[in-house]
């Protein structure tokens, strides 16, 4: 049984702890206002005056160094706020004076997550595209597609776990899904090669495209693989082939094709599957021909650049909207997807079905033209 004792000695520690709380967001206040103001300007240009002389390039590394030090930081403060008004508001009694205060903090805390969110650097989306918690495709089947039943091999050598396919229903309108799978856990990761497809994934993708086709059904394909797999035994049976031969086919496939890139779009082994009259990203995922540590490795010798490389390859969804490889951008919730798997397919949800509805409408022949158009006009900036 609670003393009376024990419930005013939990109240003066969430007292003591809610002071804490407001001194921090005071110091956070003045140091916003130093950060801008001209104190700041003066011991950065002091710093420049009495720095050796250094190269461009090392500045500009060192610059976005630096930035991506402070959104660490910046990271780790909010999360360490969470946890605090978390422990605040478990400690604080319901009628506590003290909740009205735990409210506006817990409100301020939200509104440091978002406007985090809306201004993070190219490597920290690199990141959260790599969440292990992000959802995959079966998250997605789970919640936007009804009676879903897989399609297993590729009829010639295997089955790959890594390449999930069956047919479905989308608001009640009969489909096929075409998605690659990561895994969760350890087991289930290796079970599935960490997303990455063989040759026989994609001739199985290839496989149900065709079927899908055959019977006149729409086609949904979500993507998120670092890339094809690069072993040994997958180039003795043709990865490249395969990619190239998927690339073709579904060019030439007379069935709406929508693509959402979830997570990472990874070189040829997302391409492979990702030729679509849609070609959708979520907010915090990336596309690009090659890692960026891969990128870092090439160019610099230094996998460690893997940063600046991110930065480079323009690798992000606005950068690619603004370079018109991609069709939308899609919100994702407030932390990223891997925080509410619900509520990131309910924004989803209505994008692809207003697709849906507008590529339906269109005939085949001219589904296949625009299709190929969009393809061949893609990096054509100067012509």
């Amino acid at each position: 049984m609670t003393t009376s004792g024990d419930k005013w000695e939990r109240r003066k520690l969430a007292r003591e702890r809610l002071r804490r709380l407001q001194e921090r967001a005071r110091q956070r206040e003045l140091a916003a206002k130093v950060a801008s103001g001209s104190v700041a300007d003066t011991d950065a240009s002091a710093t420049v005056v009495d720095a050796a002389p250094v190269s461009p390039s090392a500045a500009i590394r060192a610059a976005d160094a630096s930035a991506v030090e402070k959104q660490r930081q910046r990271r780790r403060a909010i999360d360490a706020l969470e946890r605090d008004v978390t422990e605040l508001d478990r400690l604080a009694e319901p009628s506590s004076t003290t909740g009205t205060d735990i409210s506006r903090i817990r409100r301020e805390v939200d509104e440091l997550k978002r406007d985090f969110y809306a201004n993070l650097v190219s490597w920290q989306k690199v990141q959260l595209a790599r969440h292990p918690q992000r959802p995959y495709t079966d998250d997605f089947i789970k919640l936007l597609f009804e009676d879903f039943s897989e399609i297993h091999g590729d009829r010639g050598f295997a089955n790959d776990a890594a390449m999930v396919t069956g047919m479905a229903r989308f608001h009640g309108r009969p489909c096929l899904v075409v998605g690659t799978q990561k895994g969760r856990g350890t087991k289930q990761r290796v079970a599935r090669n960490f997303g990455q497809a063989k040759p026989e994934g994609y001739r199985k993708a290839l496989r149900a495209m065709r079927l899908g086709a055959k019977f006149g059904r729409p086609i949904f394909v979500f993507v998120d693989t670092p890339g094809a797999y690069p072993g040994v035994d997958g180039e003795e049976r043709g990865q490249a082939q395969a990619i190239a031969f998927n690339i073709r086919e579904m060019a030439r496939l007379p069935v709406p094709i929508i693509v959402t890139i979830t997570g990472e779009g990874g070189s040829g082994g997302a391409l492979a599957i990702a030729v679509g009259d849609r070609v959708y990203m979520l907010e915090n995922s990336i596309y690009s021909v090659i890692s960026p540590e891969g990128c870092a490795s090439i160019m610099w010798r230094d996998a460690t650049k893997a940063e600046l490389a991110a930065e480079a390859l323009k690798i992000t969804a606005p950068d690619l909207l603004g370079l018109r490889l991609i069709d939308e951008v899609v919100p994702e919730p407030e932390g990223g997807a891997h925080s509410d798997y619900e509520a990131a397919a309910k924004l989803l949800d209505p994008v692809l079905e207003r697709a849906l509805n507008e590529l339906s409408a269109l005939p085949a022949q001219q589904l296949i033209d625009r299709r190929y158009e969009k393809f061949r006009a893609m990096g054509q900036f100067f012509a």
